[in-house]
């Protein structure tokens, strides 16, 4: 490993403390690489082997790097809903307001129908007409005609008012959703900035590493997530998970374990690519129920169940700040996109920590 390597990997074990990791390395079950032949004089200095211990705290550190940009992938996602929304709730507004015009110019047309026909009749209003009339049969038949004519005006006013009212809401409240979806853009691109970032940040990191490097952290992720849904296993949180998939459930875990193989894209919920509540929120939609697009939201609008009574197809929360989310399928295994550079796969439920269990067209 050279120099800047090396610095790089130090940096690693400032940021996640590594007196603690390097205090638990001798229980690791991995030997470390056998050391580089002397190289003849002429080559370049020999690179010095990266132990296991350092490579862990690489992985710690890949892992929260990754785990920043799920979190700011939800931002992002939650961001992109709600400018969706405000973008429908503004072209609602704007048919509206078309609308509404429309219909204040045909009141004026008939309020100005009405002034024309006084200004021909001589100015005079209905009721001195009726009163210079000779013929008190017609005065009688025309006292109802004057008095509807009385209330029709009145009821024009009124509604020409309340047209008039109706489109001032509109344009306040067509220009607060424009500040609200201009404020979405915002958080959308600040989000964006910082997903880019956090898995460059990784992506660098672990490119730092040789071959047989990447391989060796490739095998400490695996025996980390091992040991993690061994340990979880072992509390027998399972011993009294008895219950089937419901008809819709089946459905979200068939749509789910079938884009296996498929590559995890932040932001993306399918065919092709999916991010974590990508995939769960399009399994669900397969089965017939609308749930929320981010995994935070998940958490907070679905209803919780606990793990003894988890069926395939509930979604299982991860983390304390809920940025990830998988679907249980069955004997203690997930079907989840995990993260950049992954694809869509199926793990151990106890591989990751659980925040809880949330339950879709509950």
């Amino acid at each position: 490993m050279g120099t800047g390597k090396r610095g790089l990997i130090s940096a690693a074990v400032t940021v996640v403390c590594a007196v603690t990791v390097l205090a638990a390395a001798p229980s690791m079950a991995f030997a470390a690489p056998t050391p580089t032949p002397t190289p003849p004089a002429s080559a370049s200095a020999p690179s010095t082997p990266v132990t296991n211990a350092e490579l862990e705290v690489v992985r710690e550190k890949i892992d929260r790097l990754y785990r920043e940009a799920a979190a700011a992938t939800d931002a992002y996602n939650a961001a992109e809903e709600k400018a969706k929304q405000q973008s429908a709730e503004i072209v609602g507004l704007a048919n509206k307001i078309v609308q509404g015009q429309a219909r204040l110019d045909d009141l004026k047309k008939r309020a100005g129908a009405a002034a024309r026909a006084q200004y021909r009749s001589g100015g005079l209003p209905d009721e001195a007409h009726l009163m210079l009339s000779d013929n008190p049969q017609q005065f009688l038949d025309g006292a109802g005609r004057v008095l509807q004519g009385e209330r029709a005006t009145k009821a024009l006013i009124q509604e020409m008012t309340r047209t008039q009212q109706d489109l001032e809401q509109y344009a306040k409240d067509a220009s607060a959703q424009w500040k609200k979806l201009e404020a979405n853009r915002k958080a959308k691109a600040t989000a964006q900035k910082k997903i880019k970032k956090q898995i460059a940040a990784a992506e660098k990191l672990e490119s730092e590493l040789e071959k047989d490097e990447k391989k060796r952290l490739a095998e400490l992720e695996r025996q980390a997530a091992y040991e993690a849904q061994t340990a979880w296993l072992d509390t027998g949180v399972l011993d009294d998970v008895q219950g089937k998939a419901t008809a819709a459930g089946k459905k979200a875990v068939a749509y789910a374990t079938a884009q296996v193989g498929k590559p995890y894209e932040w932001g993306a919920e399918g065919p092709q690519t999916y991010d974590c509540s990508g995939l769960t929120s399009q399994a669900w939609l397969a089965a017939g129920d609308v749930i929320p697009r981010t995994s935070q939201e998940q958490w907070k609008q679905l209803k919780s169940v606990d793990v003894k009574d988890m069926l395939p197809g509930d979604l299982i929360i991860y983390f304390d700040d809920a940025s990830h989310v998988a679907m249980y399928i069955g004997d203690g295994a997930i079907v989840h996109a995990p993260r950049p550079g992954r694809t869509v796969t199926i793990a151990g439920a106890g591989s990751m920590p659980i925040l809880g269990v949330v339950r879709p067209g509950a």
